[in-house]
């Protein structure tokens, strides 16, 4: 199974101690252990304007667009670590998915990315939800606005500051399995769906 399946793991967070990129980092971690190619993407490698309809009339979308969609589309699967801002996604996060769902290449339509990928969510987060919230947020953009197959499964780490490890995993033997289990399931879905 391992040998077609590819996931990318990036967090909605580009600042430097991000629980949420530990979080990734510790998703592509696990996925690597088990035998599954992974990749581990930062958003702010690849930073985009605000997404605005006349400057994309008058600019196109901005290169780091078409490269982010370029590394999605080199995925079979694809794991989002979602930081809550005021109980919802974050500003960074969904001007990405904005401007990759405006992205067209030849006569694929646009925002074919998202309806050919499977998706699985996670959050991290000091307060006792682990951001849990944020995630409601993510789904509904990716399903509702982007027809994306996204696992009903998820993920969330309350009490973040205090949850990882200095090797990177979390303390909580549990969580580690549990999120061990969303890794391999987003695998084998995304080994089903491309073969």
């Amino acid at each position: 199974m391992t040998g077609s399946v590819r996931l990318l793991f990036f967090a909605g967070s580009s600042r430097a101690g991000s629980f949420n990129k530990k979080l990734a980092r510790l998703g592509a971690m696990i996925a690597e252990a088990n035998g599954i190619h992974a990749t581990l993407a930062d958003l702010g490698d690849y930073p985009m304007p605000i997404y605005n309809g006349d400057l994309e009339r008058a600019e196109g979308q901005p290169e780091n667009a078409y490269k982010f969609k370029a590394l999605m589309e080199a995925h079979t699967g694809i794991f989002i670590a979602s930081p809550e801002y005021n109980a919802s996604i974050t500003p960074l996060l969904k001007n990405t998915i904005d401007w990759v769902s405006h992205v067209r290449d030849g006569d694929a339509p646009a925002g074919d990315v998202y309806k050919t990928r499977v998706f699985a969510l996670g959050s991290a987060s000091p307060g006792g939800m682990g951001g849990l919230r944020s995630l409601t947020t993510v789904r509904q953009v990716l399903e509702l606005g982007l027809g994306a197959l996204v696992l009903p499964d998820q993920f969330a780490v309350p009490r973040a500051n205090d949850a990882f490890g200095e090797d990177g995993h979390l303390k909580n033997k549990d969580s580690q399995e549990n999120f061990k289990a969303l890794i391999q399931k987003l695998a084998r879905a995304a080994h089903v769906l491309h073969g």
